[in-house]
């Protein structure tokens, strides 16, 4: 497949180092694009489930490949979300073209876009942080039930289902809280001039006008690597939702190393020590 030039790419909610996270489409994605800017929108790494038992060498990959992003000069923002909340005592730390701040505005063709994860929004996260991490454990287990039952549901040849999706449709509660986030973080834009607000925090990918009295804001969100494999990609003017199909990547497979030009950093990075001493707090 040939790379696509693209000017900026938006991910979020990757939850490496849980077994939901799709590494390996994201790891084909990312070998499909040469982006001119990437935002890592929250929830990249997932340290409050991070286990050092459970590490597989796909999320490795997807290290790797950023920081190969790095060493091309490729501007890479690490914006911090809830689940990797542990990095905001580390705000403004700058490596190179890397920078991890808490929230960011551009200038995109002559408008403000307002980056941030979202979790500022949601209520358990501000008052029941213990609910809001049982929550994700339960979220965990539940796309891990999924994957298993869609497995089942590929062999027997049946169409495959989303238990979250269908739980979100058929709850009142989870439509209004995400249709709460979206006009809360549009309020908030056009108070203070921007154009676009770009989020990630609820899985929900999104590219839409929202109208107030107050005017107008484009609203969009990158969605997840969970379940819906979805980033957020701005070209030449345009903002789209890409959405993973397999069928796209059919021919190809994650390359064996993805630093092959580059220096490997596997003597260099050991990322089960330091999610560890993040989380003790010892970095």
């Amino acid at each position: 497949m040939a790379k696509r030039d693209v000017d900026l790419i938006v991910i979020s909610d990757v939850h490496l180092g849980t077994y939901g996270c799709h590494a390996t489409e994201l790891l084909r994605y990312l070998k499909s694009v040469r982006p001119g800017r990437i935002i890592l929108n929250g929830d990249i790494i997932d340290i409050w489930q991070f286990s050092k038992n459970y590490w597989p060498e796909t999320h490795m990959k997807i290290i790797r490949k950023l920081m190969k992003f790095m060493t091309e000069g490729v501007p890479i923002h690490y914006l911090t979300g809830n689940h990797d909340e542990l990095l905001r005592k580390f705000t403004d730390m700058g490596i190179g073209s890397f920078q991890l701040q808490n929230k960011l505005v551009l200038e995109l063709d002559g408008k403000k876009a307002w980056f941030f994860h979202g979790d500022i929004f949601d209520v358990t996260m501000q008052h029941s942080k213990w609910l809001a991490k049982l929550g994700a454990v339960g979220y965990d287990t539940l796309i891990l039930i999924n994957s298993f039952v869609n497995r089942l549901l590929e062999f027997a040849g049946r169409e495959k289902m989303s238990f979250s999706k269908k739980i979100k449709a058929r709850f009142k509660d989870a439509v209004k809280f995400i249709n709460d986030f979206e006009t809360t973080a549009a309020g908030l834009a056009l108070e203070s001039g921007y154009h676009y607000v770009v989020c990630g925090h609820i899985h929900q990918p999104e590219l839409r006008m929202i109208r107030t009295e107050k005017g107008a804001v484009t609203y969009l969100n990158s969605g997840d690597w969970v379940e819906n494999l979805t980033a957020l990609e701005y070209h030449a003017g345009t903002w789209r939702i890409f959405r993973y199909n397999a069928s796209d990547f059919a021919a190809d497979e994650p390359e064996a190393g993805a630093f092959s030009d580059a220096e490997d950093l596997n003597s260099k990075l050991d990322v089960n020590i330091l999610l560890q001493n993040m989380r003790a707090g010892i970095v």
